[in-house]
């Protein structure tokens, strides 16, 4: 297996884990906006001010696609694996 198909197969998995994440929800649509809209905010502020801290985050599409599907968690781990 290559590098893209293990990328395309965690990026599914991870979708799938989250559509039934909301699925369970009571509100789905509010929680999957909320979601989104938590991660992509946490997104914006680690992008600009991440200089600061010295964890610099690029806004590229894969960075930008897995804060909207996973929210704040990604945005915190793809900050401390900018340290690691």
């Amino acid at each position: 297996m290559d590098t893209g198909t293990i990328a395309v197969l965690t990026a599914a998995a991870a979708a799938g884990a989250m559509m039934i994440f909301y699925r369970r929800r009571k509100r789905r649509l509010l929680s999957a906006l909320y979601g989104t809209a938590t991660g992509i905010g946490a997104l914006m502020l680690v992008s600009c001010f991440g200089g600061y801290i010295g964890a610099e985050i690029p806004l590229n599409a894969f960075n930008v696609f897995g804060s909207a599907l996973l929210g704040t968690p990604f945005v915190v781990l793809i900050t401390v694996l900018r340290f690691i």
